[in-house]
């Protein structure tokens, strides 16, 4: 159990999930005190001493459906070897009342069973609610239909899409809906009648569906092992995220995400500032102090520091390619707004407007930020990044308005779709703000290729950052303020 429980955490802490050694231990005291039978009471025991963040929770139940969910425990903790698999000990046969030779199918196999048997089994185990026929079906569906061959590198969605098709449950769950309204008293079911039947038989082809997914599951850690599965099927935590590859779910995580990292920089930045440094020493409080101490000064006093909140001016690229980055670091600068004592936002395309107004007049930056591509003035030509153009626009507008208390932030991956440079426009940003920082969401593997100018830009930045995902960015925020 202990090996098992080892190799388990060592697959969290492989898809980013924070566990510490003392977490470790925890979760191996805390299982010696339940019964390990109760798989529901193991999964939980082990998310409350594993998982810190809802958000980790999803890729804490893909990595314990891969070790755990079809491993079975004796009292002793070892893996039962007569039951790995939760397999019942029931034919399908026994089940469904259909006799003869040739029936039970034991690990799988059921190949004299017709499709006529067993699409009478599945309409049963759905019918009936039998969730020990269900797995049955299940056992039997994966070894006709899904077509698994030992050592083939494909992912369990892909049998599971083989599987499902052939079962047609779409069909099923109208025939089964056509049957119970047959079965009524000659009066027709009302719409509320209908709507809860169609959801408790959904409930139940659900069910099925997630039985034929541990099946495939079961037989994938049995050819691969549970390690090769688990990083096959192991999914990025929502800080880690590809901003600019995110789909429109992963996207939609980031935005819930975003909303707590916000609030948690905040947080860290003023104590950070209030604590960060000491001022000249306070003799007046020193003395007081000492005063319990017999005049000795052991605890000396010092006036905290006033320091000086600095200015942001943002300029972002809100291309196609790179729009969504920059919605979620405008998103998260105004958030902390704070610890800045003005912050300026200007967006461009291939012609540049300045955005702060938005913001000034926003409850949530994320208004803010979705108003921004109805309302921005970006577009001067043809509406193709042309960073050359853009901040050459910027200086001629705004650039007597940089000064040595500016930070001037820019961000976007650079791809000037081959036009001129301007280069000398960041150069003067350099010689007059206090700090120049470029954030680049592309791979550092990719700058300088193609039409990215990025290296014209970088010998006058203070420093050109990697960011492309949301722990890249609160790490980079984190120390900007």
């Amino acid at each position: 159990m202990l090996d098992v429980l080892n190799s388990f955490i060592v697959e969290l802490r492989q898809a980013g999930l924070p566990v510490s050694m003392t977490e470790h231990l925890d979760a191996a005291s805390a299982i010696a005190h339940i019964d390990l039978v109760e798989r529901s009471t193991f999964k939980a025991t082990l998310s409350a001493t594993l998982v810190k963040s809802e958000d980790h929770q999803a890729a804490f139940n893909t990595a314990f459906e891969v070790y755990f969910a079809d491993r079975v425990f004796n009292d002793d903790g070892e893996v039962d070897e007569n039951d790995v698999s939760g397999e019942s000990s029931e034919s399908p046969s026994d089940a469904t009342g259909l006799k003869g030779p040739g029936r039970p199918m034991g690990g799988g196999g059921g190949s004299a069973m017709s499709a006529e048997e067993l699409a009478e089994m599945l309409a049963n185990a759905i019918r009936h609610d039998n969730k020990d026929l269900a797995s049955q079906v299940a056992k039997e569906s994966v070894s006709r239909f899904a077509g698994m061959e030992p050592g083939r590198p494909v992912g369990g969605t892909y049998y599971l899409y083989r599987t499902l098709r052939n079962l047609d449950l779409d069909s099923l769950l109208e025939e089964l809906l056509e049957e119970q309204r047959a079965q009524g008293s000659g009066d027709a079911m009302t719409s509320l009648q209908e709507r809860l039947a169609r959801d408790e038989l959904g409930a139940r082809i659900e069910g099925l569906k997630q039985a034929i997914e541990a099946e495939i599951r079961r037989r994938l850690v049995e050819d691969r092992g549970a390690e090769a599965l688990a990083r096959s099927v192991r999914k990025p935590l929502p800080e880690d995220i590809d901003v600019m590859h995110a789909t429109r779910d992963e996207l939609a995580t980031l935005e819930r995400a975003l909303r707590p990292l916000s609030r948690k920089l905040a947080v860290r930045l003023t104590r950070k500032r209030r604590h960060g440094r000491k001022g000249p020493l306070d003799f007046r409080q020193t003395v007081r102090r000492s005063l319990s101490t017999g005049g000795v000064p052991i605890d000396p006093r010092y006036r905290h520091p006033r320091p000086a909140k600095p200015e942001m001016i943002v300029i972002a690229d809100i291309s196609g390619s790179v729009a969504s980055f920059a919605r979620f670091t405008l998103h998260l600068v105004y958030a902390i707004s704070s610890q800045f004592s003005k912050v300026r936002s200007f967006v461009f395309v291939d012609g540049i407007d300045e955005v702060t107004r938005l913001f000034d007049h926003a409850d949530d930056p994320a208004d803010a930020v979705q108003r921004i591509n109805r309302e921005a003035d970006v577009v001067w030509v043809d509406g193709h990044s042309d960073y050359g153009h853009a901040l050459k626009a910027f200086h001629e507008r705004w650039g007597d308005e940089i000064n040595s208390r500016t930070s001037v932030l820019i961000l976007g991956d650079a791809r000037n779709n081959y036009h001129a440079s301007e280069a000398w426009v960041v150069a003067d940003f350099q010689a007059k703000a206090r700090h120049v920082y470029w954030l680049n969401p592309e791979p550092s593997s990719y700058w300088g290729s193609g039409d990215s100018i990025i290296g014209q830009y970088a010998a006058h930045c203070d420093r050109l950052v990697e960011v492309r995902t949301l722990r890249q960015l609160e790490q980079f925020v984190g120390e900007l303020a």
